[in-house]
């Protein structure tokens, strides 16, 4: 079961916390010596900076996969998420200059974790809080256009995205959530699983989800389900969204079982996509509903487990259409969530987003 960690930063003693945890995240990714020290400086300045200019707010660090997939990829990457609810940031552009630093911290500033990173994405909004994800492991992304087909072989597809955070209960180690995509050719496949309950069975739960769907990354979402409901019958089950989308002929398909919510941006409205009532590997349903829906350069998908409150609002800062897909995820955590309405169970959000092959 993938290890999380999930570090709140209220005092200088959670600085090292962080820095720790980053390191520890770094040998389970099995990063070499030289991106372990980037992991572990990143770490520590965005934990200082939370320290010393939110005064509050949480470092949540995971191993994932990179927000862009070649096919086969089974590259692993430390994410770093930096979240809070602060005062913002006045210049972003200043803020990012290497070597720039308003405190008498490393010295490093956020310019330097931009650097040291293989992806670096950042949100701010004076009065709400920022948000700065950095993941370091897994390469550089590959080239606008990605490495699909070109010239010859027909026009360029799209750059496809996928990202995502998970914050454990109560700050546990594991998470009963997970979330998962997979390449086959032009077909890009995003699953988001919430294992029944919380803990270490419901993460076995949809840890396996995960696995099966990563070794099958050609079937179709009702095909996938269908075989995640045999596969996860040793386990306690679980809820299970499976989202395909065809780079070439710009078609998401959708389906789901469980409660799982999804949004679909569509030009300027969000549309929720609905799963059948059901546990995948205990009580699936007899038929299962495959949505075949438009997608376009703008268009945005959201999953998300439970531990959202229902009342929860789609993003409304355009830049996030094209911003890293986890800074997304982060965002919508963030301001779904407040002291008055506290988590009671584990969060996850995975967000899917496209780009024109000229942009990057």
């Amino acid at each position: 079961m993938p290890r999380l960690w999930d570090v709140p930063v209220r005092d200088s003693t959670r600085v090292r916390d962080a820095r720790v945890a980053a390191e520890e995240a770094a040998a389970l990714a099995g990063l070499d010596e030289r991106s372990t020290a980037a992991v572990s400086l990143v770490a520590t300045e965005l934990a200082t900076n939370l320290l010393k200019h939110a005064r509050d707010g949480q470092v949540l660090i995971d191993v994932v996969q990179p927000s862009v997939l070649r096919e086969g990829d089974r590259a692993r990457a430390v994410q770093i998420a930096a979240v809070d609810h602060g005062p913002g940031i006045a210049d972003v552009a200043e803020a990012l200059r290497d070597g720039f630093s308003t405190t008498r911290s490393l010295g490093a500033g956020l310019g330097t974790c931009r650097r040291l990173s293989d992806e670096f994405g950042l949100h701010s909004v004076l009065g709400r809080g920022t948000v700065v994800v950095a993941r370091v492991g897994g390469g550089a992304p590959p080239s606008p256009g990605g490495d699909g087909p070109r010239g010859d072989s027909g026009p360029s597809v799209p750059v496809i995205r996928a990202g995502g955070v998970n914050v454990p209960y109560a700050r546990a180690d594991h998470s009963g959530d997970a979330w998962v995509w997979a390449r086959s050719g032009d077909r890009y496949t995003l699953m988001l699983a919430d294992g029944l309950g919380h803990g270490p069975e419901a993460a076995r739960a949809s840890t396996a989800a995960a696995e099966a769907v990563h070794r099958r990354p050609h079937l179709s979402p009702a095909e996938a389900l269908h075989r995640l409901h045999e596969e996860l019958g040793a386990t306690r089950g679980a809820a299970v969204v499976v989202a395909q989308l065809d780079a070439r002929t710009g078609r998401l398909r959708f389906a789901g079982i469980g409660n799982i919510g999804a949004r679909l941006r569509e030009g300027d409205r969000w549309r929720a996509l609905l799963s059948r009532p059901g546990i995948v590997g205990h009580h699936r349903p007899g038929t299962v509903r495959e949505d075949d829906l438009a997608w376009s350069a703008g268009s945005v998908l959201i999953l998300h487990t439970d531990g959202l409150p229902s009342s929860w609002a789609p993003p409304s800062d355009s830049c996030l259409t094209a911003a890293d897909p986890a800074v997304t995820a982060a965002v919508t955590i963030r301001d779904a969530g407040s002291a008055a309405r506290p988590v009671r169970d584990d969060t996850a959000v995975a967000v899917l987003t496209s780009a024109p092959p000229d942009r990057p």
